[in-house]
Formats: C-alpha cells, sequence, structure tokens
C-alpha cells in the first residue's frame, strides 16, 4: 500500500473504532479493483456443466434398451414381491399406490433431464451449423476466386500461342511450299 492509502485506512480504523460502525468494511465494499469477499447463499451452488453432462448421461441410459429391461425388471420383482410374499413383509398392497408414486417421482425427473439433454444438444447443433455456414461462406468465396481465376487463364490463353495453332501453321506453311514446287513460278525473265 501507498502512504495515501495507509492514512485513509488507519482514519476509518480510528473512526470506526470512535463510532462503533463498520466503516471499513463499507469502504472495502466500494473498492473495485479487488474481488468481492464470498456471500452466505441459500441455494447451493452447483457446476452448471457437472450437472448438463450428468443430465446428458441419464437421458443417454434412459433411452437404452438396457434402461427398458431393468425397469421392467423392477417393475416385475415389486409386484412379485408384493403380491406373493408373506403379508408383514409386503409394503405395498394390490392398487400397487407406492409403484404409481415412484414411477411418477422417476418420471417428474427425468423429463427435465431429457429436456436439458435436449437443450444442450442443440447448442452444440447450433454452434455446429453456425461452424458449418462459416466453412461454406468460405469455400464459396474460394470457389468463386479460383473461377475467376481460370477465366483470366482462359482469356489469357485466346492471346496466346497454343500447340494446336502453331501445328496448323506449320502445316499451312508446307503446304504452301509443296504447292510452290509443283507449280514454279513464272519469272519475269521469261517474259522479256
Amino acid at each position: 500500500m501507498s502512504g495515501r492509502e495507509e492514512e485513509a485506512s488507519e482514519r476509518l480504523r480510528s473512526r470506526a473504532a470512535a463510532t462503533g460502525s463498520s466503516a471499513l468494511t463499507r469502504s472495502a465494499r466500494v473498492r473495485l479493483d479487488q474481488p468481492r469477499a464470498d456471500r452466505r447463499r441459500l441455494l447451493p451452488v452447483y457446476d452448471p456443466e457437472a450437472f448438463g453432462r450428468l443430465s446428458e448421461r441419464v437421458a443417454r441410459f434412459l433411452g437404452t434398451g438396457r434402461f427398458i429391461v431393468w425397469m421392467t425388471l423392477v417393475i416385475v420383482l415389486w409386484v412379485l414381491w408384493n403380491v406373493f410374499a408373506p403379508a408383514h413383509l409386503r409394503w405395498d398392497q394390490y392398487p400397487f399406490i407406492f409403484l404409481t408414486l415412484m414411477l411418477s417421482l422417476q418420471a417428474s425427473y427425468a423429463a427435465p433431464l431429457i429436456l436439458l439433454a435436449q437443450n444442450r444438444q442443440d447448442d452444440r447443433d447450433r454452434v455446429n451449423l453456425e461452424q458449418d455456414r462459416k466453412q461454406n461462406e468460405r469455400s464459396i468465396a474460394d470457389t468463386e476466386y479460383l473461377t475467376r481465376e481460370i477465366a483470366a487463364l482462359r482469356m489469357g490463353l485466346g492471346e496466346v500461342a497454343t500447340r494446336d495453332w502453331i501445328r496448323s501453321e506449320f502445316q499451312d506453311l508446307i503446304k504452301e511450299m509443296d504447292d510452290r514446287r509443283m507449280f514454279p513460278q513464272e519469272s519475269d525473265e521469261g517474259d522479256r
């Protein structure tokens, strides 16, 4: 701390001691360059990412045949126990109200967890679609650039002598030379 800060802090301490107030704590809260002290909270603090991953694992399990087999096995055992077990060991009599309650409880937890997992999947899909869209835009820009370059090369090649053009020019010259050999031109001296 600098000298001024120490003096201000000492003044606040002496003022707080004289008045019995908490001027020091109020001053500490006003400082914006330091993080706030943790407060006590009524609700528990949790990591949303960890909770989201857990919900995805639960939703993935609820969507499998293994879950259906286990759920069926539990219900069948529940019903068989409560029908055939000795009367003093049964916990849920025939209308199976407790079983209905447990299935409702399971469904009431499963539905929000599945929705949370779907929301996370939607967020991932949205990010993937945005990345795909940007990749497509880059691909389109690259394709347009290459198309312009090919068009410029074609225009440039129109002015360049190609192998076929040179070959046709040579063939025309050879034909013209052959024609001159067959029909020699009459000289001007012979006419005089």
